[in-house]
């Protein structure tokens, strides 16, 4: 029997038939101590050595603990993996009552970012509602959506905030931020580590990021992605992904937590100052980040 999906407050909530909720996966609740796997970071190292440019990779199955790095905290360019802090951010102002999911907000020319992006396709005076903002943040991963959505939240300094609050120490937003120029010249957008990035994908999983009400909420978002070419391609079509991709020239990223069989594992992968900086299905970043998936997929699921 499936579950009724009813709406409470601003939330979507699905009530089991048998009348039980959980608010957090059941494997949140007896995650191992982080334990360094040989073999696995073996392969990764391997995989990475000829690499064209820096890379950084971080990944943990989250019930046994075993884990694997290079680079994991180095700081490396987001590009529009900011977005899933925006995300974040932006739950939490629902929270508070600042904003509200649901309330119809007026699109202006002036908010357009130059791009392909579905929201800079709405003339001036069109309505949406935040709740689709933040669908199109993440799933389209539209910038015109995105830098909206920043300037509702409380603009960089307030997503800053909720970071360095959180635990966060490396992961800020640059971009449209005062104070951040000179980060935003070498990083963009935003900057992070491997770890830091695959953490607040845990975070979110386990119900810890804002209330396990809106963790729920951004992890069902999460798992909408359209971009799914690279990592979420080696992952099989039937398993729950949620993930969020970055692109720029020199920088290819991705982050994903995987409800894979085994347990779930999160995994981020993030590349900077790369020799390709084609736009093609098999530049080099591109390419890493895909088999670094099938790898880590391979190796936690070898049936």
């Amino acid at each position: 029997m499936r579950p009724v999906v009813v709406f409470l407050g601003l939330f979507a909530v699905a009530l089991c038939p048998n009348n039980s909720f959980s608010q957090t996966p059941a494997s949140a609740n007896h995650e191992s101590k982080p334990t360094l796997d040989p073999a696995l970071q073996v392969r990764i190292e391997n995989r990475v050595a000829d690499f064209g440019g820096d890379v950084g990779v971080y990944v943990r199955h989250l019930d046994s603990g075993r884990e694997a790095s290079v680079n994991a905290d180095s700081l490396f360019p987001t590009a529009s993996m900011i977005k899933v802090p925006i995300l974040v951010t932006t739950f939490s102002a629902i929270e508070s009552g600042a904003l509200a999911a649901v309330v119809p907000l007026v699109y202006d020319d002036s908010l357009y970012y130059p791009g392909e992006d579905m929201l800079g396709s709405f003339k001036s005076g069109e309505k949406i509602s935040l709740d689709k903002l933040m669908l199109l943040s993440i799933t389209m991963s539209d910038n015109t959506a995105s830098l909206w959505l920043q300037h509702l939240a409380g603009t960089g300094s307030q997503i800053n905030l909720w970071l360095s609050d959180n635990g966060f120490e490396s992961t800020r937003m640059n971009s449209r931020t005062p104070g951040r120029r000179q980060n935003w010249e070498r990083y963009g957008w935003g900057q992070t580590t491997p770890r830091e990035m695959a953490e607040l994908f845990v975070m979110i999983r386990d119900g810890e990021a804002v209330s396990p009400e809106a963790s729920q909420e951004m992890y069902r978002i999460l798992t909408r992605t359209y971009w799914d070419d690279e990592a979420v391609s080696s992952i099989p079509a039937t398993v729950q992904v949620a993930s969020k991709q970055g692109a720029v020239n020199a920088s290819r990223s991705e982050a994903l937590l995987v409800n894979a069989p085994s347990g779930d594992y999160v995994l981020c992968i993030i590349t900077n100052n790369q020799v390709d900086q084609s736009w093609t299905e098999n530049n080099e970043g591109f390419e890493l980040i895909r088999d670094i998936s099938r790898t880590v997929w391979q190796y936690f699921e070898p049936r």
